[in-house]
């Protein structure tokens, strides 16, 4: 008799003691598949997913993980064009791809206390307007956004990455990031025409291809260990105050038409190839007043009317500057640089050419090309490998993109 009594009630307090149990569970399976907001509320006893969660793409209009704090795993919404609103007022880590793409009904992207994912790969959201991110995400190696209707990045304030390529949000008007530093490529391209991009903070980057931003802002900018480039922007002026080197890459300015200052003060060394041309509203190159070694060649077609480089000692390739506008006084400085065959010290180690008054300096695609002289050209010998004499403007301004090309083959 009483072994009928005392059963039902340890059983009661073992289901108490599982209810208890599960109110701070893990959940682990190879895969959470959830196509409606069922299947998550058949979650509630999990606060934490271990394992990837891969939403359908016949959903409710509203998706809600409230009540899962972390995923240890992907989070992956593809090819939907039911669900309008994906959210969650409880998930602070996503510890590996949160994965969006293709999603053009999805207008309401919030989860208030994500701070930590592993990455960040949103492509073709063409209804998302606005992201609500209110702690802000602070963690992720990568972000990719693409081909959104996004006017700010709000909420998406990483430290460091290994890449960010923000392109195609053709609305998109405003970065501003805390981000210190990239260790592989920073991307900015065909976003809004006014968008105004400011880091603040940046002070190391391997790196950077920046197109089509109205401002571009990086004054604790350090290092580039790879190459900077910057092809058909909308700013008037440059400037890198504390820039010291770039240790392997280029840095090249390409067709930004409303460009007529750059000033990078401390650089004194390019590890690669110096290329300014077509920047058509430049008429001085002044603000490199340190910069001693280049280890490619220097390239530069334009406008101008003087260039400056007091303190250039020592370029591994060629020299080949063109201008529509008068530098002869220029070029009487240069030549003294040029190898000995050129009547120069040998500090120029690639072929010379420096050329005053050619009207097609700026459609000229071929820095190799002489054109005919004007009393200001000398040419000599072709320097060593380094030397980028050979890559037209328009090639080595793609080249700018080939890390992009790379990042595509990840969406």
């Amino acid at each position: 008799m009483f072994s009928k009594q005392i059963l039902p009630v340890l059983a009661a307090a073992a289901g108490i003691a599982s209810a208890a149990s599960s109110s701070s569970s893990t959940c682990k399976q190879t895969t959470f598949t959830i196509n409606s907001q069922a299947d998550i509320s058949a979650l509630a006893s999990c606060t934490t997913l271990t394992g990837n969660v891969v939403i359908g793409n016949q959903t409710d209009a509203t998706l809600d993980f409230s009540g899962i704090d972390e995923i240890d795993g992907d989070l992956t919404l593809l090819n939907n064009n039911l669900v309008s609103t994906l959210k969650s007022s409880s998930t602070t880590s996503i510890t590996g791809a949160f994965h969006l793409q293709n999603l053009t009904t999805l207008s309401t992207l919030s989860f208030t206390e994500l701070t930590s994912v592993g990455s960040i790969n949103w492509v073709s959201l063409t209804a998302l307007d606005v992201l609500t991110f209110t702690a802000g995400i602070k963690t992720a190696s990568s972000i990719i956004v693409s081909d959104t209707f996004l006017s700010s990045l709000d909420g998406l304030d990483v430290e460091s990455a290994d890449t960010i390529n923000i392109n195609n949000n053709r609305r998109l008007v405003s970065y501003t990031s805390s981000l210190g530093n990239v260790t592989d490529l920073l991307n900015i391209n065909a976003n809004g025409l006014d968008l105004q991009v400011s880091f603040p903070d940046l002070v190391w980057i391997a790196n950077m291809t920046i197109s089509n931003v109205s401002s571009f802002s990086v004054p604790s900018l350090q290092t580039v260990n790879g190459s900077m480039r910057f092809d058909s922007n909308f700013f008037e002026s440059f400037s890198a105050p504390n820039l010291t080197s770039t240790t392997s890459g280029d840095i090249s300015f390409v067709s930004n038409a409303e460009l007529t200052n750059i000033t990078v003060p401390q650089l004194t060394s390019i590890g690669g190839g110096f290329l300014i041309a077509n920047n058509t509203a430049i008429n001085k190159i002044n603000g490199f007043n340190k910069l001693k070694t280049v280890g490619g060649a220097i390239n530069m077609r334009g406008n101008f009317t003087d260039i400056e480089l007091p303190a250039l000692s020592d370029v591994k390739g060629a020299f080949d500057i063109v201008s529509t506008g008068d530098i002869s006084s220029s070029c009487a400085t240069f030549k003294k640089l040029a190898p000995s065959s050129s009547g120069g010290n040998g500090d120029i180690q690639g072929q010379y050419t420096c050329e005053s008054n050619n009207a097609e300096a700026n459609s000229d695609t071929n820095p190799t090309s002489t054109g005919s002289s004007s009393g200001s050209s000398s040419t000599g010998t072709s320097g060593n490998g380094n030397a980028a004499a050979g890559i037209s403007v328009n090639s080595l301004a793609v080249l700018g993109l080939a890390g992009v090309a790379v990042i595509a083959q990840m969406l």
